[in-house]
């Protein structure tokens, strides 16, 4: 480019508003966020929709952990008390705030405690939210919520069963798997790969731990014998076979 160019877009970049650097976010605000935000989550378990309605802003957008996206109608229309049998609660735990300008982006972990006609149940939840300073205050709009995943239990098979598993699974021409049975369960190895280590779930169903978001399900013939492994993974399966 010439120099008369370069001075060019030299001058534009001049005449272009500066960006919003991002600030350290004030005590007193990220006591503010936390504290509106832990009011949104006490009136889940009751469905007090009046509470998400004075900090929703009119055009949000939000996604839940089973990636629906809702406007402020649809999301309100949700909130209702929890069924008899059901009780509930959310608490905010770890609370990260970003400042830039008159938006916040907030990052936070929240722990809920149910209990499901009698048996207690633990899910974590993690919220990426944008805030909007307005005139009547911070309003919401935008909010990403995913489930934080954690390993299923894993049950014994026994060594017979585990070794009935091991062999030579190819997926392509170039690419096999070895299979091999432990103590724990199986041991799976690709050339120029570590190996992998798998726990069974249950009869056929196994998962690495560390990875919740995939499952090798093993697929067997009308006689039963093994002739494959499906990788699941979010309802997607490659399927590998058994070469002996």
């Amino acid at each position: 480019m010439s120099r008369a160019g370069l001075a060019g877009l030299a001058a534009l970049a001049a005449l272009l508003p500066a960006p919003a650097l991002a600030a350290p976010a004030p005590p007193a605000l990220v006591a503010e966020l936390r504290g509106i935000t832990q009011q949104l989550l006490d009136a889940v378990a009751p469905g007090n929709a009046a509470v998400w309605d004075r900090y929703l802003d009119p055009d949000l957008i939000s996604v839940d952990e089973n990636g629906v996206a809702r406007g402020k109608a649809e999301l309100l229309r949700e909130l209702t008390p929890l069924p008899p049998g059901l009780a509930g609660s959310i608490r905010v735990d770890s609370f990260r705030v970003s400042l830039q300008g008159d938006t916040a982006i907030v990052a936070h972990e929240d722990q809920e405690q149910l209990d499901y006609y009698g048996q207690p149940l633990h899910t974590r939840f993690r919220s990426l939210d944008v805030w909007r300073r307005t005139g009547t205050g911070w309003r919401l709009v935008g909010q990403q919520v995913s489930a934080v995943l954690h390993d299923p239990p894993s049950v014994a098979l026994s060594r017979a069963e585990l070794c009935a598993y091991s062999g030579r699974y190819r997926l392509t021409d170039a690419i096999v798997a070895t299979i091999a049975c432990d103590a724990d369960g199986l041991v799976v190895t690709r050339e120029g790969r570590p190996p992998s280590h798998y726990r069974a779930e249950l009869r056929d169903v196994f998962f690495a731990p560390g990875q919740p978001r995939s499952r090798r399900i093993f697929r067997r013939d009308a006689a039963g014998a093994i002739i494959g492994f499906s990788d699941r993974r979010e309802g997607e399966d490659i399927v590998w076979r058994r070469e002996d």
